[in-house]
């Protein structure tokens, strides 16, 4: 089924509705190279907007355009209340779907959580609420070289079919397959870089947090800092997105856009995949740089899995996580030793860790369970949140947030939004933390958010 046979079919979908508000959903095969691209290429002014890929993992890839319905929350109880209103949109869908779509296929809410309960509220962040899970009115999925597309409408009791095909109509003759754009640097204007506060400020604070751990009050706190990249004309969101998913083809390349701005990154981290009663996740903490030269960078890597100081802060995060884990779970295993995982400029401990649930829990419910690690926030977990409130003045936003999706099955995946940029016009606000323990240097830590932030500053800096 093509997309106008399906359209055509939708407008009989949208009458058998009955007495009661539902989702209509429509799934066919379609011929897309890059949903991505499409999709950049398609939205409106007024669009939200959503694309995810992991280009190394069978070139795995959902993009979404507008939106049907939203989930919208704050507070500490926001992840069970998107979670429940995801399921009550849901429930009595009406559709029509080729049998065995692989997960992310057909219906998919996308989106993300700010890193505190109350952040994402104000300025550069006003359209990124604390909790947002949206599903598209049209979504494409893509994985080992087969693509899908999916057209969702909300069927009212009394309204006239027609008009919701005729938007779907209007919105798949509005799309436009056109590569992302290359990045375009201002010929005789430099973009500006500035630190949101003085770098020494961050030092002072590393150097506070470093005492409370030693007086015992917190066994390791995540510090992060704000750089503000302002360039001579607005950001190109599509040109910094393909250049992502170029450099990291092995991260999880997210895009989330809303008329004002789009919050985007390429995170090596996996915070949950859910797949039926299976949980998978990755604790990652402990970083050094890499090398072009294959012995050196095999040699930096090697100090990283004997390094006492990385060690043991990469140790509490898997201890906690699999904690979080164990009352919702069968069995919990993480791997007996960490691994190395290497993007582009940087490494990283990592440990698999998986567990077999023992009832069903959604990918958003799980999200919540976890987030946040130790490896964004600090141990204990309340301590650490009130000395990062205490300590780095700022508003993470959605940066260290879970970004990610959920399909009609309830299973998904979301990563980490970290090595992320939050775009608004001519600024980007990028940041990047550090994990502070009892031998943390104040330099060093400085040092090591510049090895992060160097991720995207190339990309938009031109």
């Amino acid at each position: 089924m093509a997309a106008a046979e399906a359209l055509g079919s939708l407008e009989s979908l949208l009458s058998r509705t009955g007495d009661r508000r539902r989702l209509v959903s429509i799934t066919t095969a379609v011929e897309v190279a890059d949903p991505s691209a499409m999709v950049f290429a398609s939205r409106r002014a007024d669009d939200r907007w959503f694309c995810w890929e992991q280009p190394d993992r069978a070139g795995f890839a959902l993009a979404g355009l507008g939106s049907v319905h939203e989930a919208v929350s704050r507070g500490p109880n926001r992840f069970q209340d998107v979670a429940t209103a995801c399921a009550a949109a849901l429930r009595g869908r009406v559709h029509d779907e080729p049998p065995g779509l692989p997960a992310g296929a057909g219906p998919a809410w996308v989106g993300g959580f700010a890193f505190d309960s109350e952040g994402g509220r104000k300025g550069p962040w006003a359209s990124f609420p604390p909790a947002l899970m949206f599903l598209p009115e049209l979504l494409l999925h893509r994985e080992a070289g087969r693509t899908y597309l999916t057209l969702c409408a909300i069927g009212d009791p009394g309204a006239d079919p027609a008009e919701a095909v005729a938007r779907l109509e209007a919105r798949v003759a509005g799309l436009r397959s056109r590569e992302l754009p290359l990045p375009d640097p201002h010929p005789t204007a430099a973009t500006r870089i500035a630190s949101a506060s003085p770098p020494e400020l961050y030092e002072r604070s590393v150097a506070a947090a470093v005492e409370r751990i030693r007086g015992r009050e917190l066994q390791k706190v995540v510090l992060a800092r704000e750089v503000v990249a302002q360039a001579p004309r607005a950001h190109d969101a599509g040109a910094v997105f393909g250049a992502l998913r170029e450099v990291f083809p092995s991260c999880f390349c997210f895009c989330c856009g809303s008329p004002e701005g789009a919050f985007l990154g390429a995170s090596p981290e996996l915070l949950i995949r859910r797949a039926g009663a299976s949980a998978a996740t990755v604790g990652l903490a402990g970083s050094t740089r890499r090398s072009a030269d294959p012995a050196v960078d095999d040699h930096l890597g090697e100090k990283l899995r004997t390094s006492a100081k990385d060690r043991s802060e990469h140790e509490i995060v898997v201890r906690r996580i699999e904690r979080a884990l164990r009352p919702h779970s069968v069995w919990v295993e993480a791997a007996p030793e960490p691994g190395l995982v290497k993007v582009a400029n940087i490494q990283h401990l990592g440990t698999p860790i998986h567990a077999q649930l023992a009832e069903p829990r959604s990918a958003i419910d799980l999200a919540g369970k976890l987030h946040p690690t130790p490896a964004v926030g600090g141990e204990p977990r309340e301590v650490a949140l009130q000395a990062i409130a205490e300590l780095e003045e700022l508003d993470r936003g959605w940066y260290a947030g879970p970004v990610g999706w959920m399909d009609a099955a309830e299973d998904g995946e979301f990563c980490v939004a970290l090595r992320s940029a939050l775009l608004r016009d001519r600024d980007a606000h990028l940041f990047a933390g550090a994990g502070i323990v009892a031998d943390s240097l104040p330099d060093a830590e400085l040092a090591e958010t510049e090895l992060k932030l160097g991720a995207l500053l190339p990309l938009v800096t031109g």
